[in-house]
């Protein structure tokens, strides 16, 4: 999808519906810490953050949020703040140790404990089941490149359900298959760190063939009739050189439609394939598998940050790689690495992405025209900025901005018939951001990890308005 940009997208006064749900989300590595206790096994995340020049300062989720310790007193943050829901993800070494066998009755009894905590205070549990912390023993096997893996995405899922399937409000399978796929497969630069274009195609398909197996795994084991998701983090693609829409398509192909294609479609698009071929022949894809994904789901999970612009590289210039996610060893487009990402127009957060909410409003636009029956769910948004404390407090004018903006986009795209069921800001807190270590600040709630002390920021005390009052500040 090619987008054109520009547009004032700051709004106050503007009305959500009641039942339209907003929250916040985290992720399990990034946050809660106790990485070896009560029978919690490896993750490859363990290994890549503990694997010397492989996270900025060295940094690892060995503690991180101490949320494993502290989650009363950060239910008691997200009741002050009224969220409707709360994402969170579960870890699967916290469950089964090596990914198969029994499951650890200590793993699941803390997210029993969390989900009993967010019902007493009326927010909606909303579980991603795989948020990127594979069981080390399964990677030792080959990952997400072995077809392996996927069936015991299932077992694992089984075991999940069956422990908190009467209370879970919404499942989501895989939170962005595509950074699993790529960035741990193919360029290196998220775990399990391989460089490898055969590889990212292959885990491509094995996520999501785990995404296609686990789906009747939540109906037939919940028992209280829960949601189905996935979350997908869409590739919202830009630019005005006349090769961009040859370099556009091949991206959409890769980051989109790979996805969408097997999941919502039934079928893998036939130009991936063609633009994949000299990197494989996709003979890991079994007779059935497409049928096996394509899976009717209740919510499609969309994150956003930003957009990227593209053009085809003329193969002699010098070629920047401008697209957020920097090249390690290997690339994250295989069969695609004569496009060239150019570097955007700011603002910018301090992630170098740039701040774009009319591609959040398009991007909506467009999965609601290509898929109309489909409800839409904002899983991830937010920014990172760099912050300081004064008396107390945390003047984080700029994400406060940022969301007034993106929900501003999205409000204009409710407008417009979109079925966008709600809005759940990235992130809850500060927290391990991957590969930048603690650098990178998204939290709407402070950490300060030497005390671990929470301190709300002005951009949480402006969520809470919004949710209060169901109406922007």
């Amino acid at each position: 999808m090619v987008t054109k940009g520009s547009a004032d997208y700051r709004d106050s006064g503007l009305q959500f519906a009641p039942d339209f749900v907003i929250g916040s989300a985290t992720a399990s590595y990034q946050i809660e810490g106790a990485a070896n206790e009560d029978g919690r096994g490896p993750s490859i995340w363990d290994t890549y953050s503990h694997t010397p020049g492989k996270v900025w300062n060295g940094d690892t989720g060995d503690v991180a949020d101490d949320h494993y310790h502290r989650f009363e007193q950060d239910l008691d943050i997200m009741k002050d703040l009224g969220l409707d829901s709360y994402r969170f993800s579960i870890a699967w070494p916290r469950i089964q140790a090596t990914g198969v066998g029994a499951a650890n009755e200590k793993g699941l009894a803390f997210y029993s404990k969390l989900v009993d905590g967010l019902l007493e205070r009326g927010i909606r549990p909303i579980a991603t089941l795989y948020h990127w912390d594979l069981p080390q023993a399964l990677e030792d096997e080959g990952g997400w490149t072995n077809r392996g893996t996927a069936y015991r995405f299932a077992e694992y899922t089984e075991h999940a359900v069956r422990a908190l399937g009467d209370r879970v409000h919404t499942w989501t399978t895989l939170n962005e298959p595509w950074c699993s796929a790529y960035l741990g497969y193919g360029s290196g630069a998220h775990a399990p760190g391989r460089t490898d274009g055969a590889a990212a195609l292959t885990a491509v398909h094995h996520l999501n063939l785990a995404h296609g197996l686990a789906i009747p795994v939540i109906r037939e084991t919940a028992t209280n009739d829960p949601q189905t998701s996935v979350t997908l983090n869409f590739h919202v693609i830009r630019g005005d050189d006349e090769t961009t829409p040859e370099a556009a398509r091949r991206i959409d192909a890769l980051a989109n439609r790979a996805f969408t294609g097997p999941m919502l479609k039934g079928a893998y698009p036939a130009d991936l394939l063609e633009d994949t071929a000299s990197v494989t022949d996709w003979s890991f894809v079994q007779d059935g598998d497409e049928k096996l994904i394509h899976q009717p789901i209740d919510i499609l999970g969309v994150n956003y940050y930003s957009t990227v612009t593209v053009k085809m590289w003329d193969g002699v210039s010098p070629r920047e790689n401008a697209d957020g996610h920097k090249d390690v060893g290997g690339s994250p487009w295989p069969g695609s690495r004569d496009v060239e990402f150019q570097v955007q127009a700011g603002p910018y957060t301090d992630m170098g992405w740039n701040i774009a909410p009319d591609g959040l409003e398009e991007l909506l636009l467009h999965l609601h025209e290509e898929f109309p029956e489909q409800a839409l769910m904002i899983t991830e948004n937010g920014a990172a900025f760099p912050d300081t404390v004064e008396d107390g407090r945390v003047h984080d004018v700029e994400r406060t901005d940022y969301l007034n903006r993106h929900f501003t986009a999205a409000h204009r795209a409710i407008e417009k018939g979109v079925d966008l069921r709600g809005y759940t800001v990235w992130s809850l807190m500060d927290n391990f951001e991957w590969g930048y270590g603690y650098s990178k600040r998204f939290g709407i709630v402070r950490v300060d990890y030497d005390t671990q002390e929470r301190t709300l920021k002005d951009s949480a005390l402006w969520l809470k308005s919004l949710i209060a009052t169901r109406t922007l500040p």
